[in-house]
Formats: C-alpha cells, sequence, structure tokens
C-alpha cells in the first residue's frame, strides 16, 4: 500500500481550515478532518478515478466541505499538494515544489497508511496530526 504524504503547506491549510471551523461550531473541524480524510481514502483505493488539473496534477472533492483535494500520485505515495477552498484562486498552489521528503527525507511529512486519525490537543488547538489508510476519527 502506498503511502499519503501532506507537502507542509497543504498540511498548514488543512490545520488551518479544521481551526476555522472549529472556531464556528464544536466539532466541525472535526467533521472537516474526517471530510478530508475521506478524500483521502478515496485517492488511495483508486487514485486515476479524479480529473487532472494541471499536468500531473489530480483533485478529489471533499463531500461535506467545499475544499478540493489536490494531489500527485507517485508509483511508492500520494502527495497531497493542496487541500485548497473552491473559491479560493485555483492557482495559488502552482509555485509549490515537491517537498524535501518526496526527494529523500520522508520524515518532514505526516501521514502514512496504518494511522489516519486526527491527534487534536483539545478542541479548541490542532496541535498536529498524523494520518493512515482506513482509521476514522
Amino acid at each position: 500500500m502506498r503511502a499519503v504524504k501532506f507537502h507542509p503547506d497543504a498540511d498548514s491549510e488543512m490545520l488551518d481550515a479544521a481551526a476555522y471551523y472549529e472556531a464556528q461550531q464544536p466539532n466541525l473541524g472535526r467533521r472537516f478532518l474526517a471530510s478530508v480524510q475521506d478524500a483521502a481514502n478515496r485517492i488511495l483505493l483508486n487514485p486515476r478515478l479524479f480529473p487532472v488539473v494541471e499536468l500531473d496534477v489530480r483533485r478529489c472533492l471533499t463531500k461535506t466541505f467545499p475544499f478540493g483535494v489536490l494531489f500527485r500520485e507517485r508509483p511508492d505515495m500520494i502527495l497531497i499538494m493542496a487541500v485548497m477552498h473552491l473559491h479560493r484562486d485555483p492557482d495559488y498552489w502552482k509555485s509549490r515544489e515537491a517537498p524535501t521528503s518526496e526527494r529523500g527525507n520522508a520524515s518532514t511529512l505526516a501521514p502514512e497508511p496504518g494511522t489516519l486519525v486526527a491527534r487534536l490537543a483539545d478542541a479548541e488547538a490542532f496541535a498536529g496530526h498524523a494520518w493512515a489508510y482506513g482509521t476514522s476519527l
């Protein structure tokens, strides 16, 4: 099974969106993270099911929230380039290069299949997370 890895900027924007939703309504941030997790699971099951939006970048829409998960398929991993609000400038992420981990240092990115669980410090502070395929929040 391939790993799912997040570009550091994609990881940050996902956590920022989760924190925003959590501030709007308790547990809404958790539901957002579950929606992104569901998208990651669908990507792992069949990455080529999703449309190409730019060269080798594909987009999977979340089911509940107005977000798209933009990713690149690699032989050994799925690299998530952006967790993008659909009303944002659609080209903002294009300047992102492959993170160091894609070039050899995998320690800088979260998730590996096996632990797709968001670690939340508390309901307001999203301190960090680790992901793995198939586990629900």
